[in-house]
């Protein structure tokens, strides 16, 4: 059969990729033809629509809403996160067969079933709460990404001196062969980028909430928040107020006459005047002051306190390598990031971004390293991941570890977390900073003491290694001693 498939994970990096190729794989076992577009980062790459017009399913592995959805809705469709997609890729492919030949492309039955995307409406509150801030988390990220890296470019060359001068120099004065200008540039550009970091947060999670109506409302609430110093808990707030206000007004039924100047008129304009009401006058002040209060503490944390705080930052990266609790610890390195645009080269947002991205590439190198001390503890898929996970691991994607994990996740991610709790702890002690909010050891020039920073993702790698290792051959040797009867319940 012919089959299409999407995928699309928060941040559009790594599971999207990941999840694709393993699709491709498995349809190809089963001896059906399929085509996947990946809706990550880099953009998307649309299924040839004549394939489309006759493919026979589809898959939609995504944990963000499907972009263009529509173009799916003659197919029958299975919609599943794109995590089961990368640890279970046959089963999905079956249950496409399987509905392909129980509801032929066409029917209502298959128009129905390909509205069963991420936001899936018909989820838990949990869930969907979960998919809305995930959706504006994965399109803040390029912004802190992009920002991030050009002002740690610009400390780089310039020095940290460089936030004192003038976007009016850069303008008026700017010079080819300058390395301050240089950097001046570098730095503005990318303070700009950080400045849309809490209105694209905000009008994202309205969008995942409202559609397009709930961008206006959103990404203005969202610029009142960063305006009056609510910071990114604000821009939550302003997002799911924008969002369900957008929502309700056009739900509401009114004549004819009215119909063709909502969307452009009345749901931009009643929708944005709420969420700034509720922004600056009901809950914006006491979101800017628990803002300021997390922010002080931040400030306050010294000796055994931010080493605490590194371990839980490390437990939080390797609990679900990606998913919503590794996003949240990442997407709290990034806000304070972002707050520590003009701060000093010590602060403590410069230490936790430090802690979450070497907490982050320990589990993927713990497993690369496992795989090469014992190869007998591992399967052959397991020892050629093992391989890649060296490379993935080396460039903070943390999803290198996700194939170990998906096979043997009570072990592997104890593993893991023990490890990067080490690492988080020992970057907090060692008193590392990091401007940059991605790359791995190819960001090693921009960040503080970067020799105990290798050293702590080291340590952090060998006890991952030496846990996971310990508790496989710890199975091995239950197993081989158990009578026959029972080793399979001693392996589960």
């Amino acid at each position: 059969m012919k089959l299409v498939a999407v995928t699309s994970c928060p941040t559009g990096i790594a599971h999207t990729y990941m999840a694709a190729e393993a699709l491709e794989i498995a349809a190809r076992a089963a001896g059906h033809e399929i085509r996947v577009e990946t809706q990550g980062a880099a953009g998307s790459n649309p299924i040839d629509p004549e394939y489309l017009a006759t493919a026979d399913a589809a898959i939609f592995a995504a944990d963000v809403e499907v972009r263009d959805r529509e173009r799916f809705a003659h197919l029958p469709t299975i919609a599943v996160g794109v995590k089961k997609a990368i640890s279970d890729s046959p089963a999905l492919i079956a249950a496409a067969i399987q509905k392909a030949q129980s509801a032929p492309a066409g029917s209502p039955a298959a128009a129905a079933a390909s509205l069963a995307t991420k936001v899936e409406q018909n989820a838990s509150v949990g869930v969907r709460i979960r998919q809305w801030l995930m959706t504006g988390v994965s399109y803040m990220i390029p912004f802190v990404a992009a920002g991030g890296i050009m002002i740690a470019l610009s400390f780089m060359i310039g020095g940290y001196k460089i936030v004192d001068v003038p976007l009016t120099e850069v303008v008026r004065h700017f010079h080819v062969f300058s390395k301050n200008d240089w950097a001046a540039l570098l730095f503005q550009t990318g303070a700009a980028s950080f400045a849309f970091l809490v209105p694209i947060l905000a009008g994202f999670i309205a969008y995942a909430i409202a559609d397009r109506p709930g961008l206006v409302p959103g990404i203005v609430g969202g610029s009142l928040a960063a305006t009056i110093g609510a910071g990114f808990l604000g821009g939550i707030a302003a997002g799911f107020i924008g969002g369900f206000t957008a929502l309700y007004i056009s739900r509401v039924k009114v004549g004819k006459g009215l119909r063709g100047v909502m969307p452009v008129v009345v749901i931009p304009l009643l929708s944005t005047f709420v969420t700034g009401l509720a922004m600056l006058v009901v809950i914006g002040r006491p979101i800017k002051a628990a803002a300021d209060g997390l922010s002080h503490w931040l400030n306050s944390l010294t000796g055994t306190n931010l080493i605490l705080l590194g371990v839980i930052l490390g437990l939080m990266m390797a609990f679900d390598l990606g998913g919503p609790v590794n996003k949240v610890a990442y997407t709290f390195a990034t806000t304070g990031l972002a707050a520590a645009g003009t701060a000093s080269a010590s602060g403590p947002n410069l230490k936790i971004m430090a802690a979450v991205m070497a907490a982050g590439m320990t589990p993927p190198l713990g497993m690369a390293l496992a795989t090469t001390i014992r190869k007998n503890l591992f399967t052959e898929p397991e020892l050629e991941n093992g391989r890649a996970a060296w490379l993935l691991g080396a460039s903070f994607i943390s999803e290198g570890a996700i194939p170990f994990a998906a096979g043997d996740p009570l072990r592997v991610i104890p593993s893991s977390m023990v490890g990067s709790a080490v690492t988080g702890a020992l970057v907090m002690a060692f008193g590392n900073t990091l401007r940059a909010p991605h790359g791995g050891i190819w960001v090693t020039p921009l960040i503080g003491k970067p020799l105990l920073y290798v050293l702590a993702i080291i340590v952090g790698t060998v006890v991952t290694a030496a846990c996971v290792v310990a508790l496989k051959g710890l199975r091995k040797t239950n197993r081989a001693a158990a009578p026959s009867g029972v080793a399979e319940s001693v392996a589960a």
